[in-house]
């Protein structure tokens, strides 16, 4: 038979301990049922911190009645920060209204500021950011002995040094308050000029023996020289300007050109240096007897540079390798040489991939590697031969057009090293030669032109090595 506590239970509902107790179930209980439950929930909703979970995590957790979290982060009273005055218990130190006088000035005049109380009689504090400048001082007898000047008087020697004084060596301001009325118009380089040759004069006569002397030395006519140059400088007009920068432009183009031009003669010495090498190893090799020669002679050979020819790599490493394998050409060499490779090994009569034997592999490798080389110096000789006629023709134009100094006659023969174009005179006008300027340095060459000359060689090449 039910009881009253398996009712409640059923209809969840929850009374007072002595109800509960005795099992019965009271009118209350049945007519507001939600009362006691959102009671009960009340009270089991708040439920402990879980084994593991971190304190802050667990406080993150929305489980009370009270505001939700706020989405955003805000600065409240609660948390680790507390924002309050520290206010001390010391009592405030008093401020006086009090004068003051600034030693730096000599008029004796009276100033007043708030400072405080304990500071009274003090000096005053930004006094010792008054600096001055130590002019020398002469006497009668100095100025007879050793500071005399035919330009300058005693009189004007001690007005420009009581300027100095008063102005701390500005000697733009002392320019600006010289008495020119008086004395003689000086500009600021004689002022200075005078100033310190006597202060020269002086440290050299009040020296201790064997002191070291800093005597200050001051150079008026290079003053002189860089004002009037820095004048010349501004008074340009807008056409001096830019003559001037298409010149600088014109110098960087020759001086580029001539680096690219070095540039060029170096990787011609060492392929002329490669082919050298080559084939002095070639006639040691043939002259020496058929026998292995120990490892220690063979690294003694010298050795041949990267750029000559081909270089194979070696296959000493341990394994299965086929002989075929070396006969592959290296990534380092270019679709462009291997074309002219295959062409010109066609044009000879020499099979693309003969049977790999020991001693085919070996000169199959050297013949590729000296065809490289030969394509390479045809090409760098093509070069030099196109530079070379390219610069008889700019020759012959300066000296058509007058610029080499001499009659306006075609020129013959080979063309000089270096020519030094005239830079013609602004005040006269523009030049009617600028638009046609000789670089004598070499222009660089464009993609068609190097293609033909490319084309041409290594035919030629192969028509020479065809002949008996």
């Amino acid at each position: 038979m039910a009881t009253g506590a398996d009712v409640r239970d059923i209809l969840e509902l929850g009374g007072p301990e002595g109800d509960a107790a005795s099992g019965t179930i009271s009118k209350k209980d049945i007519i507001n049922p939600d009362k006691k439950k959102s009671k009960k929930s009340s009270e089991t909703l708040t439920f402990k911190r879980p084994e593991g979970m971190h304190r802050e995590v667990y406080a993150l957790l929305y489980s009370d009645k009270k505001d939700a979290p706020p989405l955003l982060p805000s600065d409240t009273g609660q948390g680790y920060r507390t924002v309050k005055a520290k206010l001390g218990s010391k009592k405030v130190r008093p401020w006086k209204w009090m004068p003051f006088t600034n030693p730096a000035r000599k008029d004796g005049a009276m100033f007043f500021h708030w400072r405080r109380a304990a500071e009274e009689g003090k000096d005053y504090p930004f006094a010792r950011f008054n600096k001055t400048v130590q002019v020398p001082v002469y006497s009668e007898q100095e100025y007879q002995l050793y500071l005399h000047d035919d330009a300058w008087t005693k009189a004007e020697t001690d007005h420009l040094f009581d300027l100095s004084r008063r102005f701390d060596l500005r000697f733009v301001v002392i320019h600006d308050r010289y008495d020119h009325q008086q004395f003689k118009k000086r500009s600021v380089e004689d002022l200075k000029e005078r100033y310190y040759h006597i202060c020269a004069k002086l440290a050299n006569v009040r020296a201790v023996p064997g002191t070291d002397l800093k005597i200050p030395v001051f150079d008026a006519g290079h003053e002189r020289r860089r004002k009037e140059q820095l004048e010349r400088l501004y008074n340009r007009t807008p056409e001096q300007v830019a003559e001037e920068e298409y010149l600088l432009q014109e110098l960087r183009k020759i001086e580029a050109r001539k680096k690219e031009r070095e540039k060029r003669s170096q990787d011609l010495q060492k392929l002329i240096t490669a082919a050298d090498t080559t084939a002095e190893q070639r006639r040691t090799e043939r002259k020496a007897p058929k026998k292995k020669l120990p490892q220690k002679k063979e690294a003694e050979k010298p050795a041949v540079p990267e750029t000559a020819g081909i270089k194979f790599p070696d296959f000493k490493s341990a394994g299965v390798t086929l002989r075929s394998q070396r006969m592959k050409l290296p990534s380092s060499v270019g679709q462009k040489k291997i074309k002219a490779l295959e062409q010109m090994l066609l044009e000879l009569g020499v099979e693309l991939s003969p049977t790999p034997t020991e001693e085919l592999v070996h000169m199959f490798n050297e013949l590729r590697s000296d065809l490289v080389l030969l394509y390479e110096l045809k090409q760098a000789c093509a070069n030099c031969e196109y530079e070379l006629q390219m610069l008889r023709h700019r020759h012959e134009a300066l000296a058509r057009a007058g610029v080499l100094g001499g009659p306006a006659t075609p020129a013959s023969g080979p063309a000089p090293a270096s020519v030094e174009p005239m830079v013609p005179d602004p005040t006269l006008g523009p030049d009617p030669t600028k638009d046609t300027i000789i670089d004598v340095v070499g222009a660089p060459l464009t993609p068609n032109s190097r293609k033909r000359r490319e084309s041409a060689s290594s035919s030629s090449s192969v028509k020479k090595a065809k002949k008996p």
